[in-house]
């Protein structure tokens, strides 16, 4: 998907690309082209005013994608696209301000939690992933009963690895998803980490995992 501000949309296209056929999504559309997955990118959509996702939550394409969602149709979020989800009540709490109020950018290490998602669904508990963080806002915050209702109920399925919280997000999370699996937001850029040249292709292990459940639903 493609909002004023995105800046992150072509290089998830080019991880989508890797694994499948792919295209761009305009904001101000509500046709979704039939597509079968979709990925809402990072950047400063709509310049993160107000807050960020807060404005995006309001675009056309959300009503789509909400209706998808609620079809049991896969969404990933990405930084400003977990913001967005959030924001959009599709995901469990809220992103805040780092805990050293700057913008942090580096290579994290992150654990997979063996929760099942469509993205992380093969994944064995404690499989680590070294993709990278950039973002100002990307806190995760939930109270203390919700997020022992979130991990009992398996829908963390990422946490950054010991030592590697770069924002102070409570127990660590990195990523979570909804109560089906079905969509997920993370604030590590598994689309930054997809060629050798980086220095890491775990990122693509996300993206054919969603090939997979994709596959895994046409094929039913």
């Amino acid at each position: 998907m493609r909002f004023p501000g995105s800046c992150d949309d072509v290089d998830a296209l080019l991880a989508a690309e890797m694994v499948g056929e792919a295209e761009i999504l305009w904001h101000g559309e509500h046709n979704l082209r039939g597509v079968d997955a979709i990925v809402v990118p990072g950047g400063f959509s709509y310049g993160d005013y107000l807050r960020p996702g807060a404005i995006a939550r309001f675009s056309p394409v959300m009503e789509s994608v909400m209706a998808f969602a609620r079809e049991g149709g896969p969404v990933l979020g990405i930084c400003n696209g977990f913001q967005i989800l959030c924001e959009a009540g599709m995901l469990p709490g809220a992103l805040l301000t780092n805990v050293s109020l700057q913008f942090v950018c580096r290579q994290v290490t992150v654990e997979a939690t063996g929760a099942s998602s469509a993205f992380t669904g093969g994944f064995a508990a404690g499989a680590r992933l070294s993709i990278p963080v950039k973002h100002t806002t990307g806190r995760f915050y939930a109270p203390a009963a919700e997020l022992d209702r979130l991990e009992q109920a398996g829908q963390v399925v990422l946490r950054y690895a010991p030592g590697e919280n770069p924002n102070g997000s409570l127990r660590d999370i990195a990523g979570v998803c909804n109560e089906t699996g079905t969509v997920m937001g993370l604030m590590p850029h598994p689309e930054h980490a997809v060629d050798p040249l980086t220095g890491s292709t775990d990122g693509l292990k996300l993206f054919q995992a969603l090939r997979d459940h994709v596959g895994s639903l046409l094929a039913a």
